[in-house]
Parts: structure tokens; sequence; C-alpha cells
């Protein structure tokens, strides 16, 4: 694990498919550490003992499940985070200690967004670092290809094109400065937007869906 930004440490790679890489990552939060995504890394787990361990892990959508999760949760006591829409078919694999369905905000600092449209029960989380920057976790919502270009999480067959489109003329509304995304193209899932507006990023990827759509 190496830390990405203050308090926030990524995991190594994985790789689910050609071109396309995963991380996971460990944000040190006010009241325990907190994992999002999730990592098949046994070595990583480990690493993260010596971070002090995991008190919540919180799940963007279904296509994190792994039995790692019933690891991590036996390992570290900790709880397991996923939307209601998917929380059925994440038990299949380790119980769900909350399922969520509303936006809301945690006594640990995490702030769940629902955000359908990539699977059913797309989410997105927005924390606070100790520097007073915020970082906005968007799972395979919206992320960025190898060349730097925002698009959007659309698979043919397996997405909802208008309930994505919904869900970011909503994420357009927030304001992050920084971006880490599960699955990525190129070299980071980790993206600074210095001086960059979000709102922009958000127009980019809702013009990939557009165009997909031709």
């Amino acid at each position: 694990m190496r830390e990405v930004q203050p308090g926030l440490w990524e995991t190594e790679p994985e790789f689910p498919a050609p071109g396309l890489s995963t991380h996971a990552y460990l944000w040190q939060g006010p009241d325990g550490n907190v994992l999002f995504y999730n990592t098949s890394l046994e070595g990583e787990l480990d690493r993260m003992a010596e971070l002090g361990g995991v008190s919540r892990q919180y799940l963007s959508h279904q296509d994190e499940i792994a039995p790692s999760l019933r690891t991590i949760r036996e390992r570290y006591g900790a709880t397991l985070h996923s939307s209601a829409a998917e929380a059925a078919i994440v038990e299949k694999t380790s119980p769900v200690d909350e399922a969520f369905d509303e936006r809301r905000t945690g006594t640990d600092g995490v702030e769940v967004i629902p955000a359908p449209g990539h699977t059913p029960g797309s989410a997105v989380f927005l924390v606070r670092s100790t520097t007073g920057s915020t970082y906005l976790f968007t799972g395979d919502t919206i992320l960025v290809d190898a060349e730097g270009r925002w698009f959007a999480g659309y698979i043919p067959g397996h997405s909802d094109r208008e309930t994505l489109v919904r869900t970011l003329a909503e994420l357009r509304e927030l304001a992050p400065d920084v971006v880490i995304s599960s699955a990525f193209q190129g070299d980071s899932g980790v993206t600074e937007l210095g001086d960059r507006p979000w709102a922009e990023c958000v127009d980019e990827a809702l013009r990939s869906l557009d165009a997909a759509r031709t």
C-alpha cells in the first residue's frame, strides 16, 4: 500500500479486464479506518493491520463482491455497508451491517450518496481529509480513460443509461477536490482537480454517453 493523499492509502492494483485496473482505498477517518471498494490481495490485508485494521468497509457496487469481504469482516471486525438495492447479492458472500437507500452522513464522517445507473445499487462517497480537502469516491460511475478524459461507467446490457444520466446530473452539483474511482484506465484512479471545475468533468462524461449512443 502507498499513501496517495493525506490519510488515504491505495492498495496494489488488480486487473479485472485488459486495459482496466482497480484499487481499494483505506481512509484514516475520525472514527477509525474506512475501506472503500475491495481488494483480494492477501498481502494488502496484512498491510492494513499495520495501519490499524479496518473499522468499516463501503462497497460502491456489486462488482466489488469477493470472498475477501468475509475475510476483512472476520479478521478486523469490520462492518460492511452496501446499497439496499444490492444487499441481497452481497449477503450471498458476507453479512451486510447497513443497507443504505438514501443520502446520509454517518458518525464516521462518510457521506453516502446513492448513484444508480452503472448498476442498480451504485453509490459514491464523500469524506473530508485532515487538510480540509474533499475526497469523492466514485466507484465505476464516473472515471478517467488513458488520455485523462472523463467518461461515464456505462456498459450496454449491464447499465441503465437514463438513470446514469440523472445520477451524473446530481453529482455535477458536488464540489470535490480529489476524485478517486475504483476502476480506471491509464496511470491512476486518483485525480486532483486543481483549477478544473468538477462540473466540467461531469459534462465531459455526459458527452461520452451521447457518443456511445451514436
